[in-house]
């Protein structure tokens, strides 16, 4: 369907292409809570970092990568599979089409000054966060998204400031940067029970933990799409279910 035609008047400018980004906010029993709190440390154990100090202890490096397996954390996956499932529903993707399987699933613990560099998960289709620490101040680190390509910024380099010709860029005051036309970068604060999802082709990074006295805690969770199982002509670009594969 073609966009509606402008009435006569001033220029306007229409947004085109948004990223998805789903944002939930979940409840969590504080019991329940305590206890992840509890097993992650013992998972954990005495390492604090992946291995550099300044980066974050992640699972998935340290042999920690299907939580969702875990008996503290198998009823909070299915949970965040449910919200994957109207993530994809929402994109316009027919359930009865579509299986979804998680492939990974792991914490991210960041002590003071800790970050996560920018990186996506190419061997991914959709991936999510859930933080089980933070007041949404941004204080223990945000997570930070990028676009893929800054084509409104029409001057590469532009955006991210350095003497550019954009009014007050070096604050980012300017209006179009704060609508989003040429901003550089999304923060998102981590807070108590939020789920996130998003693409998993998306730049992310975790910023530094200025809280020194709050540990950040995440759970990252990466899921693929196939055809279901009983489809007996999967769509041309998913991939067959896991259950007609082969090793070979």
């Amino acid at each position: 369907m073609p966009l509606p035609l402008p009435a006569p008047g001033d220029l306007q400018i229409e947004p085109l292409f948004p990223v998805a980004l789903g944002q939930v906010q979940l409840r969590p029993d504080p019991l329940e809570l305590a206890q992840q709190l509890q097993a992650l440390h013992g998972l954990r154990g005495e390492a604090e970092s992946n291995p550099d100090p300044g980066c974050a202890w992640t699972g998935d490096l340290n042999g920690v990568w299907q939580l969702h397996q875990h008996p503290s954390f198998a009823a909070l996956a299915a949970a965040v599979s449910g919200h994957a499932h109207a993530y994809l529903r929402q994109l316009g993707f027919e359930p009865e089409r579509v299986a979804l399987q998680i492939q990974r699933c792991w914490p991210v613990l960041s002590e003071p000054g800790q970050v996560v560099g920018r990186h996506h998960h190419p061997n991914a289709h959709l991936s999510a966060v859930l933080y089980l620490s933070g007041d949404g101040s941004g204080r223990c680190g945000c997570l930070r998204f990028w676009p893929h390509r800054q084509v409104n910024e029409l001057v590469p380099g532009m955006a991210v400031g350095h003497g550019g010709p954009l009014t007050q860029a070096q604050d980012r005051a300017l209006a179009s940067l704060e609508q989003g036309w040429i901003q550089p970068w999304v923060d998102v604060a981590p807070r108590t029970g939020l789920l996130l999802l998003f693409p998993s082709c998306l730049d992310h990074a975790v910023m530094p933990n200025d809280d020194e006295d709050e540990l950040r805690v995440s759970i990252s969770f990466d899921f693929a799409l196939t055809a279901r199982a009983d489809d007996p002509q999967p769509p041309e670009y998913l991939a067959p279910h896991p259950n007609n594969w082969r090793d070979c």
